[in-house]
């Protein structure tokens, strides 16, 4: 499968093709997106918040675990560290683990680092961070490594159908 920048080539209208596919799925959804590019990359929660200027609390990592065996999707403010047990107990499972990238492709049709919480290539069942929450603004990736979007973490829980639920790790 082609790397994102491989895919750069590919672009429709000045945005990367994965851009375009979350544009879509939003819009579908009665959403305006407006998608940011920012070309130092925002591959971490922590480059994000650099990137954006927001605290990282305000960055959604969308991460992928798969619970016995289904794979699901957690949605974490950047400052949290997602306790698998935690997971695992609100998906009604016993064991939870990583996912590999291509794993998380084939699930999301996006790469590590720039998947999004909507737009995904296969359903999946989502759980919502509650910290997000606190939030009037939160920002997720578009995608890409280059690209977000800013969404009240409200209208992002409602439009992912994701459950709130305790996931952040214990300090």
């Amino acid at each position: 499968m082609p790397s994102e920048d491989e895919n750069l080539g590919n672009q429709t209208g000045g945005r990367h093709p994965n851009v375009e596919r979350v544009v879509a799925f939003a819009q579908s959804s009665g959403l305006t997106l407006e998608v940011r590019r920012f070309p130092e990359g925002t591959k971490t929660a922590q480059d994000a918040a650099n990137a954006i200027g927001v605290s990282v609390g305000q960055i959604v990592k969308s991460l992928l675990f798969g619970v016995d065996d289904e794979i699901v999707m957690a949605l974490v403010s950047g400052s949290n560290q997602l306790d698998e047990k935690k997971l695992a107990a609100s998906a009604g499972g016993k064991k939870c683990s990583r996912v590999d990238a291509d794993a998380v492709r084939a699930a999301t049709g996006f790469p590590i680092g720039g998947v999004p919480p909507l737009g995904l290539a296969t359903h999946l069942r989502i759980f919502v961070d509650p910290d997000l929450l606190q939030y009037d603004e939160v920002w997720a990736a578009a995608g890409t490594w280059h690209d977000v979007f800013p969404i009240d973490p409200r209208v992002l829980q409602r439009v992912t159908n994701g459950v709130v639920v305790e996931l952040r790790r214990d300090r």
